[in-house]
C-alpha cells in the first residue's frame, strides 16, 4: 500500500452507563443522575453526530441504562413521577414544603462542577453565596430560605444541567436563563415539560442515527457486572498475583448470571434497536478467556478492553520482549482456539484519557489540533504496508461536567477535523470489520490466552481486594446463595422469581465496588453504599426473607478530602 494511500481507522467508542438508581420496593428513583446525563449528555453527543453528516462513531448504551430512560419516559407519559427532585421541580406550592424536603432541595441542587456549571451564571453563584452565608450562622438560619430561592435554586440546577444544544435550541432555556430568578409554577412546570421532551426523545433519536447508518450502538451484559469475577474470583490474581479474595471464594453460579447478562441486554438490544449487537463493551472492560468464549458463543463479533490488558497479555506470551506500541496496539486480536473468532480490540489509554481529563482545560479548536496530531504521529510509525485501527474508548457523559459549555467546542471542532481529515477515517468496529473481509486492514494478531483485567490499571483492583470491596463481595455472594435456597425451594412462583432475578442484577453491578473505597468522596460513597445494602435488603425482601443485621453497616465510608471526583478515573 503506497505511503500516501493508507489511512489511520479511528473508532470513537463513547460509553454510556448510570447504575440502577431505582429502589425495587418502593419505585422510587435514589438518585437522579441518570435523567441529568439524559438532558445535558446524551442530547448534546447525539447532536454533535446530527450535525458532521460524515462523521462516525461508536455509542454503547448499557441496557439498564435504557431501562431507566423508558422509565422516566413513561412516569412523564402517566404523570406519575418516581423522582423526587422532579417532583419538587413541578411542586406548585414551595411554601409548604417540610423540612425534610427543604432539606433535600438544598443538599441536591449544587451537587455540580461549581466551576464549570455555577460560576459562569452569576444568578446561580448568587444563590450559592447566600446559602454559604447562612449555612455559616448554622441550620437554624435556614429558615430564611425562602419559597422563591427554593424555586429559583430548583429552577437554576436543572437549567445547569442542560445541554449546551438544548440552550441553543430551545427558546425556553434561553427565556429562563435570561429571566435571572423570581421564577413561577409557570416556570418552573415549562422547564420540566421540556424535560420529558428530551428524554422522551433519546432512544428514538440515537435510533435514527443508528438506521441512517452514522453510528453503531454496542451494548454491555445488561447490569454492567464485573462479568470475569462473576465466573472466577481467582482471575483478579492473574494480573495481581497478590490480591486478596473474599472469604466466599467464589461467586455461587456465576457463569449461569453472566450469560443472564448477556442474554437479556441481546434481547433488549432486539427491542429497542431492531437488531442484536454486533460487539459488547464490557463493563469497565472487564475480559477473561472464558468470558470471551460466552460472548463467542452468542455470535458476537467484537469485544474491547484497555491497553493494560493486552500489555499484560503480550508480556505472558513472551516474557522480558518490550513491546512496541505502534507494532502492537492499533490492531485487532483473537484469542488462538476460542469458539466464535471475537475480534478484540485495545483501547488507546493515552488518547482516550487526553479526552477525558486532559483537553478540559484547553482551548476547543486546540485540544482538536492537537488530538489529530497524535494520530497523524500513529500513522507515520506504524507498518507502512497497513491501515492502522486506533480504538478510542472512554466515559461519554461525566468528562463533559469540566470542560467549558459541556464540552460543545471542541466536541464540534474535534468532529469537524476528523471526518474532512484526508489521512483519516473514521469508523465503527462493525463496519472495521465487515470492510477488512475486502480492504487490506491491520493484520490479525493471535494471543495464545488472555490476562484477565479491565481498563483501569490493567487489573481489577477497582473492584476486589480491599477489605470493604471483599466485604461488599461477601454480601452478595450470602443473598445469592439465599437466593438459589430459596428458588429450588419452589416456595417462590415465577413471577416472583423473575423479580427476584432482576434485583439480584442489580447487586452484581460493578457500581457499588467502584466506589468503595478512602480515596472517593465521602458523599458518594455514602450515597452508593445505602443504594447497595437497599438493594441487598429488597432481594432479602423480594425472597420473602429476614434481611441479615448485616446489612445495617456501612460497607465503606469514603473520605472528606479525596483528590478524585470518584466517578472517573485514569486508565493508568
Amino acid at each position: 500500500m503506497a505511503g500516501q494511500d493508507r489511512k489511520l481507522e479511528l473508532i470513537l467508542c463513547w460509553h454510556m452507563h448510570q447504575p440502577d438508581y431505582r429502589n425495587y420496593q418502593t419505585g422510587e428513583f435514589e438518585l437522579p443522575w441518570t435523567y441529568l446525563h439524559a438532558i445535558k449528555d446524551y442530547t448534546d453527543m447525539a447532536y454533535h453526530l446530527e450535525q458532521f453528516p460524515g462523521a462516525r462513531a461508536v455509542f454503547n448504551f448499557v441496557p439498564v441504562l435504557l431501562d431507566q430512560l423508558e422509565s422516566y419516559a413513561a412516569a412523564f407519559d402517566s404523570n406519575q413521577i418516581t423522582d423526587p427532585l422532579l417532583r419538587l421541580l413541578a411542586q406548585d406550592d414551595l411554601s409548604a414544603l417540610s423540612n425534610e424536603q427543604r432539606a433535600f432541595i438544598l443538599a441536591s441542587c449544587f451537587r455540580c462542577n461549581h466551576a464549570t456549571m455555577i460560576q459562569p451564571f452569576p444568578h446561580y453563584k448568587h444563590l450559592l453565596d447566600m446559602y454559604k452565608m447562612l449555612e455559616e450562622q448554622g441550620e437554624a438560619a435556614m429558615v430564611y430560605l425562602s419559597a422563591q430561592y427554593l424555586s429559583d435554586l430548583l429552577v437554576w440546577y436543572h437549567l445547569a444541567w442542560t445541554g449546551e444544544s438544548v440552550r441553543r435550541e430551545h427558546d425556553l432555556v434561553i427565556k429562563l436563563m435570561s429571566k435571572g430568578g423570581h421564577f413561577s409554577y409557570t416556570d418552573r412546570e415549562a422547564l420540566f415539560d421540556l424535560i420529558g421532551e428530551l428524554i422522551k426523545g433519546i432512544i428514538p433519536r440515537y435510533r435514527a442515527l443508528l438506521d441512517a447508518g452514522r453510528i453503531e450502538i454496542s451494548s454491555t451484559p445488561h447490569y454492567h457486572p464485573i462479568a470475569p469475577l462473576l465466573i472466577d474470583f481467582q482471575t483478579a490474581q492473574e494480573s495481581s498475583p497478590d490480591s486478596s479474595l473474599p472469604e466466599s471464594l467464589d461467586y455461587p453460579g456465576g457463569r449461569n448470571r453472566v450469560k443472564y447478562h448477556i442474554d437479556s441486554a441481546i434481547a433488549s438490544h432486539q427491542t429497542r434497536f431492531g437488531k442484536p449487537p454486533a460487539g459488547f463493551w464490557p463493563a469497565e472492560g472487564g475480559v477473561s478467556d472464558a468470558f470471551v468464549g460466552l460472548l463467542g458463543q452468542n455470535a458476537c463479533k467484537w469485544t474491547a478492553s484497555g491497553e493494560g490488558v493486552l500489555m499484560n497479555s503480550l508480556h505472558k506470551a513472551r516474557p522480558g520482549i518490550l513491546q512496541d506500541k505502534c507494532k502492537t496496539l492499533y490492531r485487532p486480536y483473537q484469542i488462538d482456539g476460542l469458539e466464535g473468532k471475537v475480534k478484540l480490540f485495545f483501547r488507546d489509554d493515552y488518547l482516550s484519557d487526553l479526552i477525558g481529563f486532559e483537553y478540559a482545560k484547553w482551548h476547543g479548536r486546540d485540544a482538536a489540533t492537537s488530538f489529530v496530531r497524535e494520530l497523524e504521529q500513529i500513522l507515520n510509525k506504524t507498518d507502512g504496508n497497513e491501515n492502522p485501527v486506533v480504538t478510542v474508548i472512554l466515559d461519554g457523559e461525566n468528562a463533559w461536567e469540566y470542560y467549558s459549555y459541556n464540552g460543545f467546542y471542541f466536541l464540534s471542532d474535534l468532529y469537524e477535523v476528523l471526518h474532512s481529515h484526508p489521512s483519516i477515517r473514521m469508523t465503527t468496529f462493525n463496519d472495521y470489520l465487515s470492510r477488512s473481509e475486502t480492504e487490506s486492514m491491520a493484520e490479525v494478531g493471535v494471543l495464545s490466552s488472555l490476562v484477565a483485567g479491565s481498563w483501569v490499571y490493567g487489573n481489577f483492583s477497582t473492584w476486589i481486594g480491599s477489605p470493604d470491596k471483599n466485604r461488599a463481595w461477601d454480601l452478595l455472594c450470602a443473598a445469592k446463595r439465599s437466593f438459589d435456597h430459596v428458588v429450588a425451594s419452589g416456595r417462590l412462583s415465577e413471577t416472583q422469581i423473575a423479580a427476584a432475578s432482576r434485583q439480584l442484577a442489580s447487586c452484581e453491578s460493578s457500581d457499588w465496588c467502584w466506589w468503595f473505597g478512602d480515596y472517593n468522596p465521602r458523599l458518594s460513597v455514602e450515597s452508593f453504599d445505602k443504594l447497595y445494602r437497599e438493594n441487598l435488603a429488597n432481594l432479602y425482601w423480594l425472597l420473602q426473607l429476614p434481611v441479615p443485621d448485616a446489612l445495617s453497616q456501612p460497607v465503606s465510608h469514603g473520605a472528606y478530602n479525596a483528590t478524585t471526583t470518584g466517578a472517573m478515573r485514569r486508565a493508568s
